[in-house]
């Protein structure tokens, strides 16, 4: 397979993206950049913010520009938002624009994961294990339907994960 131009990590909320993405791109000498993080730096201010502010839906506005501007880049790993594939238009633009990696993850693992780290808006204040299982049903066949290529990601390495990756594009 011929390398491709823009690697593009797809996948739920502590799926590894973002950590998978860093490694992959140092790997392959390339740069990574992470849409959630380009939509703060653009608005100067963090993601929970935007949703207590416009909601999920000027939030997804927002991340819709930031997916079409990033993905119009060339050399890059992209680590996307876990919904940035709800958007009709950000799904074709991401499917088309480079080689699509879904980074699949389980519910159980997700919850251990999201515990951690950075504030997430959509299950912050929920039951984390049900709202992820009612986001990935929704969103699994649209993770699939633009991926090049499936990796799971449970009880795995970052550096594995992202070998795993070199090995099917290379």
């Amino acid at each position: 397979m011929k390398h491709p131009r823009n690697i593009i990590l797809i996948g739920p909320m502590g799926a590894g993206k973002s950590a998978v993405g860093r490694s992959l791109a140092r790997t392959l000498h390339l740069t990574f950049i992470d849409s959630d993080d380009e939509i703060e730096a653009r608005t100067g201010v963090d993601i929970p913010f935007i949703f207590e502010k416009e909601g999920e839906e000027g939030f997804r506005k927002r991340e819709a520009v930031v997916i079409d501007d990033l993905s119009k880049m060339d050399g890059i790993v992209l680590a996307t938002g876990g919904g940035a594939i709800v958007d009709p238009d950000s799904r074709s633009r991401l499917g088309g624009r480079g080689f699509v990696v879904y980074l699949f993850t389980s519910v159980e693992q997700q919850v251990v994961r999201t515990q951690r780290g950075r504030e997430r808006p959509l299950i912050a204040g929920s039951d984390p294990q049900a709202t992820l299982a009612a986001l990935l049903e929704q969103r699994d066949p649209l993770y699939r339907e633009i991926a090049d290529i499936v990796v799971d990601t449970d009880g795995r390495r970052v550096n594995a994960v992202a070998n795993e990756i070199v090995e099917q594009i290379s």
